[in-house]
């Protein structure tokens, strides 16, 4: 199964010829937060899919921070590889092709299923988009409609008390207000939110983004967060949604973008993906492939994959 992109380049040497390819794939290989064009045909659909060689010092988690992406959205995509040992050589497939999440496209939108946080600016005909670390399941980060009531450089921590009663289980004494500096959880900038106890913000512990680390939060390499915190106006909308089946058009092609539900959504079972594909691509006009959409679905490697067409109607003299 091959996403709805192909291939399109091959890194040689880890710098150096690359240049050429950011004209071909704006940005492809900026550090930090992505930034594409919205489709202007009206398409869902930005970015591509494209191919790194591994070199012999690399490891998915450094992949992953390099090309703007989790860890665990890159292992996904890449099930066969050894996130650890990729080895000299080997093709990584990076999945920097985006399914736009559901919903208005304005505001803040925190995707979960994806770990993924994507920003509409207010009248650009842009999207910003960067990975996320989101709550572990002990301390889950809610499904809800916030706002952003505030920016924060070098912010204190307050940790509740489960939090100090959890570090206190595993020996360690946490003060009731942590300050700013390299102990520091939130990292150096943080957006605060209008849900109570609730940010998003930096840390000090980069290889956590993209998995489920947090007490909470939604938490962003520290470049990431230096960016989108001057970015994000105050007031903003933000909204965070459970969506692992994302499902739009590139033109003519019904394009499914399928990740793995988190646990507390896993009873839902496909249910979700047959409702999206319905709504979207079940008019009498359009085509589905089910058995390959639910190929996708089931290994949610968060490639985004043509499942359908839109039929064309033979037209009538």
């Amino acid at each position: 199964m091959k996403p709805f992109i192909r291939v399109v380049a091959s890194r040689a040497l880890k710098f150096g010829r690359c240049a050429p390819l950011i004209v071909l794939l704006w940005p492809v290989f900026a550090h930090g937060v992505r930034e594409y064009p919205l489709p202007e045909d009206g398409s869902d659909i930005v970015g591509d899919v494209f191919t790194v060689r591994a070199q012999h010092e690399d490891t998915l988690v450094r992949l992953a921070r390099e090309h703007g992406l989790g860890v665990q959205e890159l292992s996904r995509a890449n099930p066969d590889v050894d996130p650890w040992l990729p080895g000299e050589g080997t093709e990584i497939q990076l999945p920097i092709a985006f399914v736009l999440p559901p919903g208005p496209r304005e505001g803040v939108v925190v995707n979960l299923a994806e770990y993924r946080l994507y920003y509409f600016p207010p009248g650009e005909n842009r999207v910003l988009t960067a990975p996320v670390g989101i709550g572990r399941a002990a301390f889950r980060t809610p499904v809800l409609e916030t706002r952003v009531t505030d920016r924060i450089e070098q912010p204190s921590w307050t940790p509740p008390a489960s939090v100090r009663e959890e570090y206190a289980r595993r020996g360690v004494e946490l003060t009731r207000v942590v300050p700013p500096g390299p102990d520091n959880p939130l990292g150096e900038y943080a957006l605060m939110l209008s849900a109570p106890g609730y940010l998003i913000h930096g840390t000090n512990q980069p290889f956590g983004v993209g998995t489920r680390v947090s007490h909470g939060c939604l938490r962003l390499y520290p470049e990431d967060i230096e960016r989108l915190v001057w970015e994000i106006p105050v007031g903003t909308k933000v909204r965070i949604v459970h969506a692992p089946y994302k499902v739009g058009w590139n033109g003519d092609e019904l394009v499914m973008e399928a990740h793995r539900p988190l646990e507390e959504f896993e009873q839902e079972g496909l249910t979700v993906m047959v409702r999206e594909l319905t709504e979207i691509g079940g008019g009498a006009e359009e085509v589905v492939d089910w058995d390959l959409a639910e190929q996708v679905a089931r290994e949610g490697r968060g490639l985004p994959v043509v499942v359908g067409t839109r039929r064309k109607l033979a037209s009538i003299d």
